[in-house]
């Protein structure tokens, strides 16, 4: 899995320096692997309906992306990722904010505040746990 470097900054402000966060790029191949790492055989069939049910409406944004996070935010559990995928339906930026930044996510709007060392160590721990869990 390569990094996709968004072009926003992380802490809203132009007057600081600021460092992009990366961007999973990821595959169906990777959904389906990680669905059948993570959860029984006998609950395939009814993960991949329950995954399904994002991607359906025109503003349901990145489903690839969103429906692997669903998976990491599931965590094995079907209860967990039917909650991720209704809220994901909503605004898919809960499911990704979860599975991807979760330190970024519980520092919230503090991470402003942050000298520039300690916001790129939050990234670049954000960007490893990711990767350690999709490559686990």
């Amino acid at each position: 899995m390569k990094p996709v470097i968004q072009n926003k900054s992380m802490h809203g402000s132009s007057s600081q320096t600021s460092r992009t966060q990366p961007v999973p790029q990821v595959t169906t191949e990777d959904v389906e692997r990680i669905a059948r790492r993570d959860f029984p055989a006998e609950e395939l069939t009814s993960l991949t309906a329950i995954l399904s049910e994002y991607g359906t409406e025109k503003w349901h944004r990145e489903p690839t992306r969103v429906r692997l996070a669903a998976l990491k935010v599931a965590n094995g559990s079907v209860t967990r990722l039917r909650a991720c995928i209704e809220s994901a339906k909503r605004d898919y930026r809960d499911a990704l904010v979860a599975a991807e930044y979760p330190a970024y996510h519980k520092i919230g709007p503090r991470f402003r505040g942050l000298s520039e060392d300690e916001r790129s160590k939050i990234i670049d721990g954000d960007w490893q746990q990711y990767e350690t869990w999709l490559k686990h």
